[in-house]
C-alpha cells in the first residue's frame, strides 16, 4: 500500500499540512522539521500523488507540444529534435502531449484546466486560429519555428530566409550556375522563406533563375527522390541543387545515384536543418544548420518560467543558421 502525507505525520509527530509545507519547500516551517520530515519520506520511499495534488493546487501537470501537422510534411528527424529540446528542460513530474493541430475538428478539448502550458512548434499561419483560441483562454504559450505577428507572444525561431541565401550564395561562389531548388511542403511557412532565400542570392548575384529548376515536394525523402527524378528527366540538368531539407536532399542522392551519376562530380547537392543523418551520408551532405533542438529547449525554457514561477516575459529571439561545409558540394570551373 502506497504511503501518504498522513502517515509521515503520524510518524513524524505533526499535521498533515505541516509534512504538505515540508514536502512542497515552503518559507513556513522550520528548517529543522522540513529536513526531520524529508528523511522520513525518503526512508518510506514516499511518492507524492499527483493526482490529487493536481486537484490541490488546480493544475494538470500536462504541457502540450502541438506541431501543425504530424502526418503531412512534419519529417522524423525534425518531429524526434523538437521532442528531445522540449523534454531536456520539463520536469519529470510533468506529462508530455504531443499532437498535431490537424487532428481536431474544433478546440473545445485545449482548456486551461487540461493543459498548464502549450508549445506550438508552427509551420504554417492555419495555425493561427490555434494561437487565438489558446491566447483567449489564458493558456501560457510559446510559438517556436514560424515568425507572428504578435507582440504579447513568446516566439523562438530562427532566419530561415538568411540560411537558405547563404547557402546558394555558397554554390554560386564554387562556380555553379544552373542551380535547381527542391521546395519543402507548400502551404509552411519555411518552404516560403528558404525559396525566397534561393531567389534573392540568385537576383543579387546576377544568375539566371530557370523555371524548370524549380520543383515542389513535400518534406520527406520520397518526395525529395521523385522530385530529384524529375529534374533529371530534363534535356539539361543543374549542376547542383539547394534542397529545403536534409530528408529530401537524401532522398535526392539516392535518385543521382540510380542514374548512375555521382555527387558531387556530376551534381551538388546542399540541404537545410543540419540532421543527425547528414554527416554519415556518402559523401557527406552540406547543408545550413538550423538549430531546432535549441529553440525547441529556448522555447521550453520560456514556457517553463511562466507555468511555474508566473514570469511571463514576452520575446522574439532569433538563433542563428549556420552554413556546414561538407563533401556533397565541388568547385566547377
Amino acid at each position: 500500500m502506497a504511503v501518504t502525507i498522513k502517515d509521515i505525520a503520524k510518524i513524524a509527530n505533526v499535521s498533515h499540512t505541516t509534512v504538505s509545507r515540508a514536502l512542497n519547500n515552503s518559507p513556513l516551517i522550520k528548517e529543522k522539521t522540513k529536513q526531520k520530515i524529508l528523511a522520513i519520506a525518503t526512508e518510506l520511499n514516499y511518492s507524492p500523488d499527483v493526482h490529487a495534488r493536481s486537484l490541490v493546487l488546480q493544475k494538470s501537470y500536462t504541457i502540450g507540444l502541438f506541431f501543425t501537422s504530424l502526418s503531412n510534411g512534419t519529417s522524423s528527424s525534425f518531429l524526434a529534435e523538437t521532442i528531445r529540446g522540449v523534454n531536456s528542460v520539463i520536469d519529470e513530474k510533468y506529462h508530455l502531449f504531443v499532437r498535431g493541430i490537424d487532428d481536431f475538428k474544433d478546440f473545445s478539448a485545449i482548456s486551461e484546466k487540461r493543459f498548464d502550458g502549450i508549445i506550438l512548434m508552427s509551420q504554417s499561419d492555419v495555425d493561427d486560429a490555434f494561437i487565438r483560441h489558446v491566447t483567449e483562454h489564458k493558456i501560457p504559450l510559446v510559438v517556436l519555428n514560424r515568425y507572428v505577428d504578435n507582440e504579447s507572444i513568446v516566439n523562438i525561431l530562427s532566419n530561415d530566409r538568411e540560411g537558405a541565401y547563404e547557402a546558394v550564395k555558397y554554390l554560386i561562389s564554387e562556380g555553379h550556375r544552373d542551380i535547381a531548388i527542391i521546395e519543402g511542403t507548400a502551404q509552411f511557412k519555411s518552404s516560403i522563406e528558404r525559396k525566397e532565400g534561393y531567389v534573392q542570392a540568385m537576383l543579387e548575384l546576377n544568375v539566371p533563375i530557370d523555371h524548370k529548376f524549380i520543383v515542389k515536394a513535400n518534406y520527406d525523402m520520397e518526395s525529395g527522390y521523385e522530385a530529384m527524378r524529375s529534374l533529371l528527366s530534363l534535356p539539361t540538368i543543374p549542376s547542383a541543387v539547394f534542397c529545403s531539407n536534409d530528408d529530401m536532399a537524401i532522398g535526392a542522392m539516392k535518385a543521382i545515384y540510380e542514374a548512375n551519376l555521382n555527387v558531387p562530380n556530376d551534381i551538388s547537392i546542399i540541404g537545410f536543418d543540419d540532421i543527425g543523418f547528414s554527416q554519415y551520408t556518402i559523401p557527406a551532405l552540406s547543408t545550413v544548420k538550423r538549430p531546432i533542438e535549441q529553440i525547441s529547449k529556448v522555447g521550453a525554457e520560456k514556457l517553463m518560467e511562466n507555468v511555474e514561477k508566473q514570469i511571463g516575459k514576452r520575446c522574439r529571439t532569433f538563433l542563428k543558421t549556420e552554413l556546414v561545409k561538407r563533401q556533397s558540394v565541388t568547385t566547377i570551373n
